[in-house]
C-alpha cells in the first residue's frame, strides 16, 4: 500500500506513577510534514505501520468481549447526522486541517482529552494524517500510542560496555486508531474507525467516549436463541397463555439463559435443535460451538452437530459421539494411541455401567469360580 504522510505530530506523555492517580503531563515534541518525514528516524520506526494497521483482520463480531480489534461506530441520537457525534467532529477537523499550525493545535486538543482517561501510561502519542494513493484523494487519519520499554539498554563504549535508556519505545504491542474504517479494499466508511488495543487496559475505549462496538459474537448468538425460544414458549403455551406451568417453565428458562455454566435442558427434539441451529450456521458458517462433559472438553462449530457430533443417552448417562476419518494425537505419547478400536456397538452395553476391572485380593489357591461367562458385562 502507497501512503503518503501529510503531517505527523509527536507527543511525550510522562506519569510521576503506575496507578491512574498519579500525576501526567505530555509535551510536543515535532511535527513533521511530508519531506520531514521522509527523511526521519521516526519513518524507519513506523515503516510499515500503517499497512499493517489497515490490513490488520477484524471481526464485526468478535469471538470475545476482550477483542484486540474492534470496530467503532460513531454514537448518534435518532435523525441527527455525523456532525453531532463530537469525536467525529474532532477526527474531521484533523482530518481537514489546511495547515501545519492548524494541525498541531487541533492534535494537541486530542491528546489533552485523552489525557484525562483512566489508566493513561507513559509513552509515545503519534497523530499521523495520510493519504493511500492507490484508491482514495481523502486521508486516513492514524492515533498511536506506544508504551515506555522497562529497564532498556543499550550496547554504549568498550568501558562502560551498557547504557541505559531513558523512555525508549517499542511498536511491539502498540496500540492504534485507524479513521475510517476500509471494510475492503476501495471501500471506505465513515460511520465507522478501527481500533486494536492489545491489553486489558481499555485506554481508547475511555478515550473515544462517543463511540460504541458491536457486542461479542456469543452475545448476538445468544439473543437470537432466546427469541427463538421465547416464540417456542408462545407456541406452545398460546391455549393456556397465564397458566402456573408456563410461568414456571418462563422462570426455569430465564435462569438458564443467566447462569454462567448451563446444563442440557432437555427441552427440544434433535429436529427443533438442528432447524435453529441451521439458522444461526446460515449467518455464520464458522460459528464456534464447544461444551464440557464430565472432565472432557470439546471444541469445534456448531455446523458440526447432527452431522459428525451427537448427543445422546445411554444406560442413565450422558454420551457424545465425535465421528471422523481420523484421530489425531498431539505432544506426548500415550498408549491409547496405540488401540484398535472396537466396533461401537461392543462399547455400548459398558456405558453407564461404572464398570472397573478391579484387582483381585491375593489368593493362592481358588478351588473354583462362580463367576460364568455371561455375566462378564464386556
Amino acid at each position: 500500500m502507497d501512503f503518503r504522510l501529510e503531517y505527523l505530530s509527536f507527543f511525550v506523555i510522562v506519569t510521576d506513577g503506575e496507578d491512574s492517580s498519579s500525576a501526567k503531563r505530555y509535551k510536543h515534541f515535532q511535527t513533521l510534514e511530508e519531506d520531514d518525514y521522509e527523511d526521519s528516524e521516526i519513518k524507519r520506526f513506523l515503516d510499515g505501520e500503517f499497512t499493517r494497521i489497515v490490513k490488520r483482520k477484524v471481526e464485526r463480531n468478535p469471538n470475545t468481549e476482550n477483542a484486540p480489534t474492534k470496530i467503532g461506530r460513531f454514537m448518534v441520537e435518532p435523525g441527527y447526522e455525523l456532525g453531532s457525534n463530537q469525536n467525529y467532529n474532532l477526527f474531521q477537523r484533523l482530518r481537514e486541517a489546511d495547515t501545519k499550525e492548524r494541525f498541531i493545535g487541533i492534535a494537541d486538543e486530542l491528546v489533552h482529552i485523552y489525557m484525562d482517561t483512566t489508566a493513561v501510561r507513559g509513552g509515545a502519542f503519534i497523530i499521523a494524517r495520510a493519504k493511500l494513493n492507490t484508491y482514495f484523494d481523502e486521508p486516513f487519519l492514524f492515533l498511536l500510542k506506544c508504551d515506555f520499554e522497562p529497564k532498556i539498554a543499550r550496547i554504549s563504549d568498550e568501558r562502560s560496555l551498557i547504557s541505559h535508556v531513558e523512555m525508549a519505545i517499542s511498536a511491539r504491542g502498540m496500540k492504534s486508531i485507524q479513521y475510517p474504517h476500509m471494510p475492503e479494499e476501495g471501500s471506505l466508511d465513515h460511520w465507522e474507525l478501527k481500533i486494536h488495543q492489545a491489553s486489558h487496559a481499555r485506554y481508547f475505549e475511555d478515550f473515544l467516549k462517543f463511540v460504541s462496538y458491536e457486542k461479542p459474537l456469543p452475545e448476538v448468538m445468544g439473543e437470537q436463541v432466546l427469541g427463538m425460544v421465547q416464540q417456542y414458549m408462545e407456541d406452545k403455551w398460546q391455549t393456556e397463555p397465564e397458566s402456573a406451568e408456563r410461568r414456571e417453565e418462563e422462570n426455569a428458562i430465564e435462569v438458564w439463559a443467566a447462569s454462567e455454566k448451563r446444563e442440557l435442558q432437555e427441552y427440544w427434539t434433535h429436529e427443533q435443535v438442528s432447524t435453529a441451529s441451521a439458522a444461526l450456521v446460515e449467518q455464520k458458517p464458522d460459528l464456534p460451538f464447544s461444551f464440557k462433559l464430565g472432565g472432557v472438553t470439546v471444541k469445534g462449530l456448531l455446523a458440526d452437530f447432527g452431522i459428525t457430533l451427537h448427543f445422546a443417552k445411554h444406560n442413565g448417562r450422558y454420551v457424545a459421539v465425535i465421528e471422523g476419518d481420523a484421530f489425531q494425537f498431539e505432544k506426548g505419547v500415550s498408549p491409547v494411541e496405540l488401540l484398535l478400536p472396537p466396533d461401537l456397538e461392543q462399547l455400548l452395553p459398558i456405558i453407564g455401567t461404572n464398570v472397573k476391572e478391579e484387582e483381585p485380593a491375593i489368593q493362592p489357591y481358588v478351588e473354583e469360580s462362580s463367576a460364568q461367562d455371561d455375566d462378564v458385562p464386556w
